[in-house]
């Protein structure tokens, strides 16, 4: 392995970006081989030589590509002053530090890359590379040709101008338009800049692909690593990435990085109940089988007790063939009325109507 600065070592290992490793080389925090490095610009080679931090030696991480589907109302940073969510969240399970290639801003959502490959992250950044990214975006107003071509036109950002862009219709929805637009250079909010410039505020703005690289399959929230094939496809159109690895099986996701509520565990599958046998009749047949013929009248009450017929025969059996005659009872106000004659030595009760007196 070649020497490499000091800070594109400590960022490729994930412990801050070039622009923080800077700083903690000038604060003396980085050391080659035990000595103190104080100096921008000093070289090391991370495989022979013991590079360390804050006295812990630093390993290099491997190199990781990643395509995120970034929804809107996410920052394109790693982190926010204001504590708006950011991409950090959603790539947190990448297994090393990324960045993104590039930017996208809070409402603009679609195609991101993501590396800790900074030669991968450069290449594809700047404009010597006419790296195409395609955006669909929707527009205020109905555009005919010449308004059309206003957004194809190169305008001045930053005092640089821009390169014209490809733009053509889509389609027209009432009062707004569809546009697809690609551009080859990563400008500050350009897209939106054209619409200003053209008079058709762009509405919503989605990136579909960078450098041919889709979020095809993907949910807003979803990443995956970039496959062997896309991998080498960018080394032969732009020089990257130097080394072209089969990339290793990303970790296992939550629901959390997927933005997907979490799968319910499997239901125990409770045991079939047996059916309960129909009691039979004791002749035989089941009661719904049983013959018409033989289903007792309608009045016939003794047929239907536990015992069916059998029942009614043990009961005449024990009374000797007579009918046990029922006990007479009184009504609920005769009761009451005996029992207070009875209580007072005799006499006849009186009568259990209301308002009747002798």
């Amino acid at each position: 392995m070649a020497q490499e600065r000091l800070q594109k070592l400590l960022a490729r290992a994930g412990i801050a970006s070039r622009r923080a490793a800077e700083q903690l080389i000038v604060e003396g925090r980085v050391s080659v081989d035990g000595k103190v490095v104080r100096e921008l610009g000093v070289r090391a080679d991370g495989r022979r030589q013991r590079v360390e931090v804050d006295g812990r030696k630093i390993v290099s991480e491997s190199l990781v590509y990643l395509i995120l589907n970034k929804p809107r109302g996410v920052m394109c940073t790693l982190d926010d002053p204001e504590g708006r969510k950011t991409i950090k969240e959603l790539v947190r399970n990448a297994g090393a530090r990324v960045v993104p290639v590039g930017r996208l801003d809070y409402h603009t959502s679609g195609a991101l890359l993501l590396t800790n490959d900074g030669d991968f992250a450069l290449e594809l950044q700047h404009p010597r590379g006419k790296v195409p990214k395609e955006y669909v975006a929707k527009v205020r107003g109905v555009l005919d040709e010449s308004k059309l071509a206003r957004f194809a036109e190169s305008i001045e950002i930053d005092g640089r101008r821009t390169q014209p862009a490809d733009v053509r219709l889509l389609r027209v929805e009432g009062d707004k338009t569809w546009i697809s637009i690609i551009l080859r250079e990563g400008k500050n909010r350009q897209v939106r800049r054209l619409g200003d410039e053209a008079g058709h505020p762009v509405l919503r703005l989605s990136r579909l692909s960078h450098a041919g690289i889709t979020t095809e399959g993907l949910r807003p929230g979803e990443w995956r690593p970039l496959s062997k094939d896309e991998l080498v496809t960018l080394k032969k159109t732009y020089g990257v990435p130097k080394r072209v690895h089969a990339p290793a099986p990303p970790p296992e996701r939550t629901a959390r990085d997927r933005h997907e509520r979490p799968e319910r565990p499997e239901r125990r599958q409770k045991p079939e109940r047996t059916r309960r046998p129909e009691r039979s009749t004791g002749e035989g047949y089941p009661r719904a089988d049983r013959p018409v013929a033989d289903r007792p009248a309608r009045g016939d009450r003794s047929a239907f007790s536990r015992g069916g017929a059998r029942s009614a025969e043990s009961r005449e059996q024990r009374t000797g063939g007579k009918a046990k005659p029922k006990p007479k009872t009184s009504g609920r106000r005769e009761n009451q009325a005996s029992a207070s004659v009875a209580s007072r030595g005799g006499g006849r009760a009186p009568s259990a109507r209301r308002g009747t007196s002798r």
